[in-house]
């Protein structure tokens, strides 16, 4: 399994069991605003706003929350400027790691970032020295017991999928960042419900990680996730699935 789906994996078990629905709101929140800011409040013309959406009505975010967050976006209601930022650092091992911040102050989150980073035998790193260990990619996740291989196969190449992989519990669709609204609209309309999709940063090497390294990394990912002004984080970091099944217990 790659390590992206290691850490999704993760992530996904961490958000179904976590109480703390606000933090995750907010998060969703600012997505949509600045979503809805940069490409405007139309779903049907905007690929990233309806990504944004979706995911706030997975997280089972009320429609009048989301419809003001997008209305704080397209400027029909006021509220807080939030701009994008990207850092780039190294954790333990020399794992390459990225994070997508959406923030309103850019010396707290600046702040905060490198101090999560040197906390957990990391470092903040200067502009583009990561960034280009990684590409932009659309990546689909889909049960298995949604569908059989051939099907999805058929369903994901024809609507302009590049890929479909066996990601051990479920199929990860590979796609290009602009086919993936495409993708999701062919598998729905031919019955498979799609699980997570998002346009990920996936790297193209990975540094394989043992058991003490790999717990400190996972602690990083962790304590970055928990900061408010990120949205997501990327790291080229590969575990054991032995060690990883026993740190994520």
């Amino acid at each position: 399994m790659s390590g992206h789906n290691k850490w999704s994996t993760i992530k996904h078990k961490k958000a179904a069991t976590d109480a703390k629905r606000s933090k995750v709101w907010t998060k969703i929140i600012k997505e949509i605003t600045v979503a809805a800011r940069i490409g405007g409040g139309d779903l049907g013309a905007n690929p990233r706003l309806r990504t944004a959406v979706d995911k706030g009505r997975g997280a089972n975010m009320p429609n009048d929350t989301i419809d003001r967050a997008i209305k704080k976006g397209t400027g029909e209601l006021g509220g807080v400027s939030y701009e994008e930022v990207v850092y780039e650092g190294y954790g333990p091992g020399g794992v390459a790691v990225l994070v997508d911040a959406t923030t309103d102050n850019r010396n707290r989150t600046v702040g905060e970032i490198r101090h999560t980073f040197e906390k957990f035998a990391g470092n903040m790193g200067a502009s583009g020295s990561v960034a280009w260990m990684f590409k932009k990619r659309g990546v689909i996740s889909v049960a298995k017991s949604a569908a059989a291989e051939d099907k999805l196969m058929e369903l994901a190449l024809e609507a302009g999928a590049d890929d479909v992989k066996d990601a051990g519990d479920s199929w990860e669709i590979d796609t290009a960042p602009g086919a993936l609204e495409a993708v999701k609209d062919a598998l729905a309309k031919g019955g498979v419900t799609p699980g997570n999709a998002e346009v990920a940063m996936i790297p193209e090497n990975r540094v394989h990680l043992e058991a003490d390294k790999a717990e400190t990394m996972l602690k990083l990912m962790n304590a970055l996730e928990d900061n408010d002004d990120v949205q997501n984080v990327w790291a080229n970091f590969d575990i054991d699935d032995d060690v990883l099944e026993r740190l994520s217990a």
